[in-house]
């Protein structure tokens, strides 16, 4: 069984095609989605579905376009147990948005405060500041996607009891090989982050982390518990 904790199958080429082989498959698959309309839009032919369960979210690079979206990020927001992707971005494709994104991103988290929910955050060029809005929202259940951030910033992650999920790029990088060293096995949850990511393969990474597909769903089982608290 594969778990994919973050992928985005709603802007593959034939989603319902491959929503249905991870299925049949057994596979555990999460998919994002970089605005709530997408959700909104994908949500009905998830029904029926074990395996397989779409996330609200608002990418934060999208996160400025437009104030519709944030509002129908509200009205969706207990459709579903799954956040994501939601977060800071402040590389340079990002930073010009930045006071945007910290706006619009204060309205997600407060719209989740105290909900129960399972989150997936983008935190490029920007972790520091996206930690400190989790904490302040008082945000829990949070997996830190691809994490490419400071190495001494992850202890602090650790401690607000939050996950990572690893992807077959970050095992065949150097920065990304010296993260995943840092992160307790029982914090380690897996990703393809496909179609934007080419090397999906979770299979590898597992090779690579020494873990088992029994192991990261135990991790994944152990998140999923937090919601029934």
């Amino acid at each position: 069984m594969i778990i994919d904790t973050h992928c985005h199958f709603d802007m593959m080429p034939q989603p319902e095609a491959y929503i249905r082989q991870r299925e049949q498959a057994g596979d555990i698959v999460i998919g994002m989605t970089n605005k709530s309309s997408h959700f909104q839009m994908g949500q009905p032919h998830l029904q029926g579905y074990k395996h397989v369960r779409l996330a609200l979210g608002l990418h934060p690079l999208l996160a400025a376009e437009s104030k519709r979206e944030v509002t129908l990020f509200k009205r969706l927001v207990d459709q579903t147990s799954y956040i994501g992707e939601i977060g800071l971005d402040f590389s340079k494709e990002g930073i010009i948005t930045k006071d945007e994104q910290i706006a619009v991103l204060r309205e997600l988290l407060s719209a989740i405060r105290g909900k129960k929910k399972i989150v997936s955050v983008h935190s490029r060029k920007a972790e520091k500041e996206l930690l400190a809005l989790l904490g302040e929202y008082e945000i829990e259940n949070v997996i830190f996607h691809w994490y490419s951030g400071p190495i001494d910033l992850i202890p602090s992650i650790l401690a607000q009891g939050y996950y990572f999920s690893v992807n077959e790029a970050m095992c065949e990088s150097k920065n990304g090989r010296a993260i995943i060293e840092k992160i307790p096995r029982e914090r380690v949850l897996t990703e393809t982050d496909a179609p934007y990511n080419e090397r999906t393969n979770i299979r590898a990474v597992l090779d690579y982390i020494k873990m088992s597909e029994s192991d990261v769903l135990q991790n994944f089982r152990d998140l999923i518990s937090r919601l029934k608290v």
